[in-house]
């Protein structure tokens, strides 16, 4: 087992492992709350002959502590490690490798020694939320502009009230949804949009001319997505606010913001990116985190009615508060981080540890690797 230090195009340092087919003297160490299939750990075995595998089942998520049962000499030992947001310090692991988180996003990582004052590679798993996340945005939208909630609250009431207006809903054929952060999820997500007769915008930080720079080269369920990048008819991208003003300034009938909560993006959307949305009457959605939008603009935004509604998977604060005026404000659907829940989530998480692994023998480049430069 050879580690190598070099110097990659950005002139970061990245950690490259020699190739170790059989994972000869590595030791994976599990922290999930669940029992990884019989199966899948047989199959790690007969794959890769040389690796100690050790499931701890502990919730890094609710737990505060890390499982005291996986004592000091384990933690020297443990070279690959598949976690939430509780870590061990750069001291107690000294041998680890490689971090597989177990969700898509890496913001809790960003401020921890063992990310900033080391070259382990931290992944994520983007890419196990797509199909999940996808259905509760398409849902919530279609809801809202179907008046289902409406419908919903006269039914506890057995109240029928029928419209006479045949032309009283707006469906989804020739709409147009922006997508701001044109990741797996926003793939997913223009998708399922055209599909249903969208027409789909994107938005990314950095520049896509190219149909080999449009290529996703993240995780992706086998025929889902937007593989090769040709979905949208139009892609926008930059960081400056001219830039992200041009993008919603362009008519768009559904915002989805799919970007990673970072220091660039806390805050994203305010009152002016609000104001600018105003002339369409937008919907927006947010999947991201919730300190990408100002929640007291957007209070304000749809009490208002600058924008047409909102639906929302995230807040800030969250949990959100019993009194916040969030709860009230008008043609909001709020649900409490629930989007990504899926009973295929877990078994996606294991595919991309299993490809990791593979190519950590092989000694090749990790699949959603967090940049250190970028936080995501």
């Amino acid at each position: 087992m050879r580690n190598v230090l070099q110097e990659n195009p950005s002139g970061t340092a990245v950690m490259e492992v020699a190739a170790n087919k059989d994972l000869t003297g590595h030791k994976l160490l599990m922290l999930v709350p669940w029992e990884p299939p019989a199966a899948y750990i047989e199959n790690l075995h007969k794959t890769f002959p040389g690796l100690e595998v050790v499931h701890a089942n502990w919730d890094t998520w609710q737990k505060k502590t890390l499982p005291s049962h996986i004592g000091d000499e384990d933690w020297k030992t443990v070279t690959i490690l598949l976690t939430g947001p509780k870590f061990p310090t750069k001291e107690a692991a000294p041998n680890l490798q490689l971090v597989q988180l177990q969700s898509a996003g890496a913001n809790y990582i960003l401020n921890n020694p063992l990310f900033t004052d080391t070259n382990i590679v931290f992944c994520t798993a983007n890419g196990v939320h797509p199909p999940q996340i996808t259905e509760w945005i398409i849902c919530t939208y279609l809801a809202f502009q179907h008046r289902i909630p409406r419908f919903l609250d006269n039914m506890k009431e057995h109240k029928w009230e029928h419209s006479w207006d045949d032309s009283d809903t707006q469906d989804a054929v020739n709409q147009r949804v922006g997508i701001f952060g044109y990741g797996s999820i926003g793939r997913q997500v223009a998708r399922v949009a055209k599909a249903i007769g969208m027409d789909v915008y994107a938005y990314t930080n950095r520049p896509r001319p190219t149909p080999e720079s449009r290529r996703d080269h993240s995780y992706i369920v086998p025929g889902l997505g937007d593989p090769e990048g040709t979905l949208p008819s139009k892609w926008f991208s930059g960081t400056k606010p001219e830039e992200i003003t041009e993008f919603l300034s362009s008519d768009l009938d559904l915002l989805v913001l799919s970007v990673p909560l970072t220091p660039q993006t806390k805050g994203l959307i305010s009152a002016p990116q609000f104001q600018t949305l105003r002339g369409k009457g937008t919907f927006v959605v947010n999947i991201g985190r919730g300190p990408v939008i100002n929640t007291d603009d957007l209070v304000t935004a749809l009490n208002e009615e600058w924008i047409r509604g909102a639906a929302l998977d995230v807040t800030d604060p969250e949990p959100l508060p019993k009194e916040h005026p969030l709860w009230d404000a008008k043609n909001v659907i709020i649900t409490p981080h629930v989007s990504g829940n899926s009973n295929g989530y877990n078994h996606r998480l294991l595919d991309i540890l299993k490809i990791n692994l593979h190519r950590l023998s092989e000694g090749k480049e990790f699949l959603n690797k967090v940049s250190r430069k970028r936080g995501y």
